[in-house]
Formats: C-alpha cells, structure tokens, sequence
C-alpha cells in the first residue's frame, strides 16, 4: 500500500475578480472551496493513475469535514486522525496580481499525535509512506523524522519532499526518491551549478549520502533521474505552462505509484515528467487523460558525459 502523509491540510479558498481594491468592499467573479495539501494532491494523481492509496493526517471540525467528504467524493481512501481544533482555510486571492493568505494551522494534542503515529503499527516492507508538506505550528520540527524512524522500523519505504538542511538528514535513512530542482541542489551544496555534467555530479552525492533514486527537475531544460547504475534525461514536454502548484506533487505520485507497481525506475520516471507537466498544463490538477496525452512526448536517453 502507499499511504501519503498531509499533516496540515487546508480548504482552499480561491477567490477570483478583476480588481482587489484594500480598504473597500469588493465583490468577487468566481470562487472555490478544494481539498488542499501536497500530500492530498499525491493522492489524488496515485487515483488518476489506478494506484490504491490511503491518505492520512490530521482533521478537524466543520472545515475538516468539508476536506474528508470532498476527498470521499473524488474516490479516495482517507484514515485521517480526527482533532478537536478546525482545519485551516487557506485563501487564495487572484485579482491584478496573486495574493495568497496561508492559515497556520490547529494546535494538536498529544493524544492526538500518539493516536496517529498508532497508525504505522500497521507497516510492511512492501508499503511506501510519502511524507509531504508544511507541519502544523504544535507539532515538534522533528516530526517528520519521528515518522522516518517508525516507517523505518518496519522495512517500510518512504519519501519526503522537502529541500535544504532536512533533506541531507533524511538521506542516511534511504529514501525510496528524492526530487530536487536544479536551484535546490546548488543551494544543498553551496556551489554553482553551469550545466547539466555539475548537476549529474552532486546530484549523484545524493546517492552516496543514501537516496535510492535522484530526480532532479530542470524545468523548461527537462529532467534527470539518477540510479547507482545509469543517468537519464529526458527533455521537458511541449505546452503552455497554466499552473506550477501540485506540478511537484504530480512527479512524485507519477514516480512512486509507478515504481510501486513496477519495480522500473526508467518507467516511473517517464510517468513522473508526464504527471508534472500534465499538472504544469492544466489548471488544475492532471487528469488521467492529460497524463496519457504527455506521455508519449516524454523521450528518455541515457545521458553519457
């Protein structure tokens, strides 16, 4: 099984007008009310894709019923932990320029953390916990490597998306992918990056630190996948860019649920590129028919220095 973790889920609020005008009364166009959180957008691509999952994390009151019976709705499985305090609303502004207005997030309990950390009692080797977005403010910044450890205990694989100085600390502990940007990987190692032969080098640190697979996005320049063996590179799709929200989240799940039923790097990551560019295409998250309409635009090579 592959269960993805979203520890601080929101509604997103989008709201849409011509014109925000501060200090008056404004009336909007358009709005929407979406499940949000990276961990919830893997579990919806996983869904395009005919992957089981289960999503977990935390919900609570009238806005996290709203979260539960929406993602209910698009066919998900959820065992989420349910809390005392509201889930977030976060609200999402797009007038002449884009103003996002982010909710912190519930206080959880201690009973509650220890009621969901419960959950991972249940692991096998053969389950893969992904591990994805920001932490609610109660919740210790160790968190996530408190979940490492238990997801560890048990054989199981995880991945985190996450970047800086909390990467290189999950690294000793194997992580089944990891996906940084080129800007990220210069950033995690302090160096400047000229061309794809520097990326392919420190990318492939990350394999000596611990990753099992590197997939570094280049955005319009393509994509890298790094294995102990070979290097691949792939050129990025043609299309017009609409939304880079959940693009990130989309080459995760494309990856992972391929993987999981494959056990083929190469193949995950074709579908990984088509999952985040068929997302980077749409305005919203990729459909299955938009992944299958990248997919046969994705050409990997082997890349030879």
């Amino acid at each position: 099984m592959i269960y993805t973790v979203t520890v601080n889920p929101s509604i997103d609020y989008i709201v849409q007008l011509k014109e925000l005008t501060l200090g008056e009364v404004n009336r909007m166009d358009y709005d929407a009310k979406l499940p949000g959180g990276k961990g919830i957008n893997v579990s919806r691509i996983l869904r395009e894709l005919g992957q089981d999952n289960v999503a977990l994390g935390f919900l609570g009151g009238f806005t996290g019923n709203f979260v539960e019976k929406s993602l209910k709705t698009k066919g998900l499985k959820t065992e989420f932990t349910h809390i005392a305090a509201d889930t977030r609303i976060n609200v999402k502004i797009k007038a002449q320029a884009e103003t996002e207005i982010n909710g912190k997030g519930p206080k959880i309990s201690d009973d509650e953390v220890a009621a969901f950390k419960k959950q991972f009692d249940k692991l096998t080797e053969n389950d893969v916990v992904i591990l994805s977005g920001s932490l609610a403010p109660s919740l210790s910044k160790d968190f996530y490597f408190e979940l490492i450890e238990l997801i560890s205990n048990k054989g199981a694989d995880f991945v985190i998306d996450t970047t800086g100085e909390s990467l290189m600390r999950t690294l000793k502990e194997h992580p089944l992918v990891v996906k940084p940007n080129h800007h990220e990987l210069a950033e995690l190692f302090g160096v400047e990056l000229k061309g794809i032969p520097d990326i392919v080098e420190y990318g492939k640190k990350l394999l000596d630190l611990g990753a099992k697979h590197v997939l570094i996005s280049m955005a319009g320049d393509g994509g890298l996948l790094i294995t102990p063996d070979k290097v691949y590179y792939s050129q990025a799709p043609k299309g017009t860019v609409i939304n880079s929200v959940g693009a990130g989240d989309s080459m995760i799940g494309g990856f992972v649920g391929t993987f999981a039923a494959t056990k083929n790097s190469l193949e995950s990551f074709r579908y990984g590129l088509a999952c985040g560019s068929a997302t980077a295409f749409s305005e919203d998250l990729a459909d299955r028919a938009k992944i299958d309409e990248i997919l046969p635009q994705i050409k990997i090579e082997e890349y030879k220095n």
